[in-house]
């Protein structure tokens, strides 16, 4: 519970209602003790950090002044949507923001008739807040309707898109553009150039006038305002509400604003776990297991020294998919394409096409924004493309937004896709290597964090293409595992007596070896951290009814539902992926299977 002693004014406020009564000339103390309640909010717990902070005030403000939950308020992204949850009834609640069943870290429209709309990925909220406005225009309801978006989020081609719909449609619409000059990296592009501009006071001047990008749109465009001065951000909010049709409205925030710390190390301090205010983050000693992202970290720089025609592309991701080492060693062979999925997969295309060997470094989750550029200009030209796929499976903490659930469903149907999953560290090394050195798209999809901490080999090693391996002999019960179920499926494996495989490839999937252990063993079980529906299972399946063979199969994955936020360990136990859960569902399907865990037992 909040300290009403330490937050007076904050204390009152449970909903924007409250809010509205306290008398304008308090509402900078009222930011103040939000910003520093959300100071110690998410010290304790960590979660995403900067971001808020740089809100603060503009929250404040459009809270004050519009008629929330009615009015609509569209967030973009969702980092920075903290100070917003604060200020709508979830204050009390705010610490298990990330914990399973507790606060998402997004908006939720399940969550609360405050969220309008939920979101997680970027560049959405011009689109959603248009379409609201044509529904209220429809209905006769006067409604006001606001879209946050970041000059980050605005490089996406469907902010332009929005942009352009929207200036055409004689709406009233008003879209605030927070301007702080950082997406998770520092921005880049001709875009984040034009809003330095404005921000430096050229508008209006001789020559080109960087307003006229959003006013031969057909918005007004009003500022640069200064978003933590509040007089004069209510003062600006006013005029924009009230005035009819587009508007834009370009506000200047700092990102981390109020936390010295986060100001000075904006991309340290965009997502945060928990950490002494006073001292600030804690750096980690360099000792440490390798995640999966250090491995792709490492061997894009080798196979870069190596190879010359390697080209390393992210989408703004610079930091979240380990291509910090690689941009400071090869700058000119490193390409950030600011927050446009789309034109990061053409580019790739087209870089293929003159003889280069990019790499597209990835999250599943976002590369589903780049499918038909995946499909059309990559796979159906057959492009010398890689791409190194993190966080698949399940994420945790960052809930639905980011799963990458479906990578291994919507890879594997695409002609010309080679698709791998390493069971361990030293086996997605080799793997990248393998994508890398193959004549066509290739991906590798490797999960968020650490894995079994297996021994890497520096060397550039390939694997055979399409060759499974088998991690242990049985009888009876085949496990044919993919990717981070391998390590519980060898744990159940040994107590059930069952011979495990490490699948390796999901296309081409060793035909030959499951034809063979499904013609030695009495059943089968396929786990993956996928959904089910379409996935490395489904593939096992139709490959043996294409054979003609007839076995029963238990397949394990990810439900066909939308998993919640909670740590990694905990959506795997929910999702029954690991060693209890396998083993029980495994036992339940197969109950003549158990007598083998009885008898290791008494061997014990």
């Amino acid at each position: 519970m909040i300290d009403p002693v330490r937050y007076p004014r904050l204390a009152r406020i449970d909903s924007p209602a409250d809010l509205k009564r306290v008398p304008e000339r308090e509402l900078p103390q009222v930011a103040k003790e939000l910003r520093e309640y959300l100071i110690e909010s998410v010290a304790s717990v960590g979660g995403h950090f900067g971001a808020g902070l740089g809100v603060v005030e503009l929250t404040v403000a459009l809270h004050y002044l519009f008629d929330t939950p009615e009015d609509r308020i569209v967030w973009d992204v969702g980092h920075q949507s903290y100070p917003h949850k604060i200020l709508t009834g979830r204050r009390d609640r705010i610490t298990t923001i990330k914990k399973k069943d507790g606060l998402a870290p997004f908006p939720s429209r399940e969550e609360s008739g405050y969220d309008a709309f939920g979101v997680g990925h970027s560049s959405t909220s011009i689109s959603a807040a248009l379409g609201m406005a044509i529904a209220a225009r429809r209905k006769g309801d006067p409604r006001k309707v606001v879209a946050v978006i970041g000059d980050g989020a605005m490089t996406a081609g469907m902010a332009f898109e929005a942009l352009n719909h929207a200036g055409g449609a004689g709406l009233d619409l008003l879209v605030i553009l927070n301007d702080n000059g950082m997406s998770i990296s520092e921005n880049v592009g001709g875009l984040d150039r034009t809003l330095a501009r404005l921000r430096a006071g050229e508008a209006g001047k001789a020559g080109p006038h960087p307003e006229a990008l959003f006013e031969e749109w057909g918005f007004a465009y009003s500022g640069p305002v200064d978003g933590h001065d509040l007089p004069q951000l209510l003062s600006a909010l006013r005029a924009s509400r009230d005035r009819r049709g587009p508007q834009l409205l370009h506000v200047v925030t700092v990102k981390g604003k109020g936390y010295a710390p986060a100001e000075h190390a904006q991309i340290e301090y965009h997502a945060v776990g928990p950490f002494d205010p006073g001292q600030g983050v804690a750096h980690k000693p360099d000792a440490k297991k390798p995640t999966y992202t250090d491995v792709f970290a490492d061997w894009l720089c080798d196979m870069a020294a190596a190879d010359p025609r390697l080209c390393g592309i992210t989408p703004a991701m610079r930091e979240g998919s380990g291509l910090v080492r690689f941009s400071q060693a090869f700058p000119d062979r490193y390409f950030d394409v600011a927050i446009a999925e789309q034109h990061a997969v053409t580019l790739a295309a087209g870089l293929a096409c003159e003889g280069a060997k990019p790499v597209v470094a990835i999250s599943s989750t976002f590369l589903q924004r780049a499918y038909d550029q995946l499909i059309h200009d990559v796979a159906l030209q057959n492009l010398d493309v890689t791409f190194a796929i993190d966080r698949a499976g399940v994420v945790g903490p960052d809930g639905p937004t980011h799963a990458g659930s479906f990578d291994l469903s919507y890879l594997r149907c695409i002609p010309n896709m080679l698709v791998m999953a390493p069971a361990d560290e030293n086996e997605c090394r080799q793997m990248l290597t393998t994508g890398f050195r193959h004549q066509g798209p290739a991906a590798i999809r490797y999960p968020r964090g650490g894995g079994p901490g297996a021994m890497i080999d520096p060397a550039l090693t390939g694997l055979p293409v399409g060759k499974a391996q088998v991690r242990r002999h049985g009888s009876g019960l085949a496990l044919l595992a993919f990717g981070c179920t391998v390590a519980p499926a060898e744990k159940v494996g040994t107590e059930l007596g069952a011979t495990v495989v490490n699948m390796r490839f999901v296309k081409p999937l060793d035909a030959m070896l499951v034809r063979d252990i499904a013609r030695t063993h009495d059943a089968l079980v396929t786990l993956e951290d996928n959904a089910i529906a379409g996935g490395a299972g489904s593939a096992v399946a139709e490959s043996l009814s294409k054979d003609g063979i007839e076995i029963p199969i238990l397949h394990l994955g990810l439900p066909d539902a939308f998993l919640g936020h909670g740590s990694r360990e905990e959506l795997l136990a929910e999702a029954g992926l690991d060693a209890d859960g396998i083993r029980s569902a495994i036992l339940a399907r197969f109950p003549q299977f158990a007598h083998a865990t009885s008898s290791l037992r008494n061997a014990v």
